[in-house]
């Protein structure tokens, strides 16, 4: 990657995060000042340096005098010695100024790249089943420009021709214009019976599809809003090839409380199904106060008979402390335990092999099975954990006449919890436009009522789901008076997802 001072052109793609190349990321990664589109995904942005400058420049096609002022900002910039990437909506030469900001910048001498993106007019009509070539649909694809222009009035192309071109027709058209440019197609002769779609807010949550004809799509359509245009037979495909807005969660708005840094895997397997899964983490992991009695264990580490692992950020923070200062074979001999599946598959990670893992979190099941694995009397116990952890299970080891350790492996601290990017919680709650709230630990359910308020995070739960990954987490709810309505069987995150999918399974289904 070029190291001098350069703008980096980058699309981001038509919405979904996700669509952003591989280039385009490390780009991203990398940049010292980001000058973005308003319509780029708020995730996208968390893949920049925290002290990378970023800039909100607003619309993708914004008027003559507002680009002319976006393309001297890349210019000041880069010449201040920052790398910059300009971060556009689609595909920067597709219907977009990245050419126009590309020549300015040739001509001021200052060094540029191009980083492709997928164009809307090409991933959009995809994530709605929509191929826009299909064998014997027609051999042409008309891309039509149209959202830019705040008029009722149809794009200046020549109709007549457009109309006669046997194949597909593409235009990102503003709410006023879809009816003019239905019109200007029927009046030039092309078929009112055409397949044709709109597409709302393509490959993303809240997509939305409209399928009709040429000659009745416009009384179905959206006030106020833009949407891809599809014209020609390749429209009629939708019906069989959606797979987009078919999956189980589709459209369905469910809040992670899970730290940032832990919430990837629920995040991802939650849009993997189709959900919006919208971070607003009420907790944030830190290191220990006091890092040297961490430090101190892991030395010690293989006196011990058992370590027991309460969570998978305990098993991340004590093997990074073991690694940072010796080496997995001093726990050679020493047996672990981890409670529950997550944190056997964390120990997995570092190939660490888990002696016993208890049925249930719950203490008195874990004293149980442990029982069941040799004598408790005498035995030398360490737990790395939590600063706020319970004292509970490692009371009832004493009182089994184990020898217990306790050593903070991290802290748990209150993070923001109300706000993530564009989403105000707390107001979608009220609005009943959050459909899922999930819950991974007792912490953030603590932490969810210290934010809100007890008796108001009550009131803001009873009218959703609720969904706490086992009884632990359930019974802080409880306490609370949240009422848990779905707890997968086993603990883990993959089970939780699955929970919520049967859960909405029996419910009709979800259009915003």
């Amino acid at each position: 990657m070029q190291k001098s001072p350069c703008v980096y052109i980058v699309g981001a793609g038509p919405g979904d995060p996700g669509l952003i190349t591989v280039r385009g990321q490390r780009h991203l990664q990398a940049a010292d000042v980001i000058v973005y589109d308003h319509q780029v995904h708020a995730r996208l942005l968390r893949l920049a340096r925290p002290e990378a400058e970023k800039i909100d420049v607003g619309p993708a096609a914004p008027r003559a005098l507002d680009q002319d002022a976006i393309s001297l900002l890349l210019v000041e910039k880069a010449r201040e010695g920052k790398t910059v990437v300009r971060l556009k909506w689609g595909d920067p030469f597709v219907f977009d100024s990245g050419g126009k900001e590309a020549l300015f910048l040739h001509e001021q001498h200052i060094p540029f790249e191009v980083v492709p993106g997928i164009p809307a007019t090409i991933g959009v009509p995809a994530y709605a089943g929509i191929p826009v070539t299909y064998p014997g649909a027609g051999d042409s694809v008309t891309l039509i420009r149209g959202h830019e222009a705040e008029t009722d009035e149809a794009p200046k192309v020549d109709w007549a021709r457009v109309a006669g071109l046997d194949g597909t027709l593409l235009c990102y058209a503003g709410a006023r214009q879809i009816g003019a440019i239905a019109n200007a197609l029927l009046s030039n002769g092309r078929s009112p019976d055409e397949s044709a779609a709109l597409i709302y807010e393509g490959t993303t949550a809240a997509q939305h599809t409209i399928v009709g004809t040429l000659g009745t799509i416009v009384e179905r359509a959206r006030e106020h809003q833009a949407a891809m245009l599809v014209i020609g037979a390749v429209a009629g495909l939708r019906e069989h090839l959606r797979w987009f807005d078919d999956r189980p969660l589709f459209g369905r708005r469910i809040v992670v409380t899970r730290s940032r840094e832990q919430a990837g895997e629920l995040v991802e397997m939650l849009e993997e199904r189709g959900a919006e899964a919208i971070q607003a983490p009420t907790i944030r992991i830190a290191p220990p106060e006091d890092m040297a009695s961490l430090d101190r264990a892991c030395a010690d580490a293989g006196a011990y008979n058992w370590i027991l692992f309460t969570s998978a950020n305990a098993v991340d923070t004590f093997m990074a402390r073991l690694l940072a200062n010796g080496d997995v074979r001093d726990l050679k001999g020493v047996r672990l335990c981890a409670i529950g599946p997550s944190t056997a598959q964390r120990l997995a990670r570092y190939g660490m092999r888990v002696d016993l893992t208890p049925g249930e979190a719950r203490s008195e099941a874990v004293i149980e099975a442990l029982k069941g694995a040799g004598n408790l009397k005498g035995a030398r116990f360490l737990l790395p954990r939590a600063d706020i952890a319970r004292e509970l299970l490692a009371d009832q080891l004493r009182d089994a006449g184990a020898d217990v350790t306790e050593v903070a492996a991290y802290r748990t601290l209150l993070a923001g919890g109300e706000r993530d990017g564009d989403h105000d919680v707390y107001r979608m709650l009220l609005d009943r436009q959050i459909d899922a709230v999930t819950f991974t630990s007792a912490s953030t359910v603590k932490n969810f009522a210290k934010i809100f308020g007890e008796d108001q995070a009550a009131d803001l739960l009873s009218t959703t789901v609720v969904a706490s990954i086992g009884p632990v987490t359930a019974e802080a709810a409880q306490q609370l008076g949240i009422n848990t309505t779905v707890m997968p069987e086993r603990y883990t995150i993959p089970d939780l997802v699955d929970a919520l999918v049967d859960h909405f399974a029996a419910q009709p289904a979800v259009t915003r």
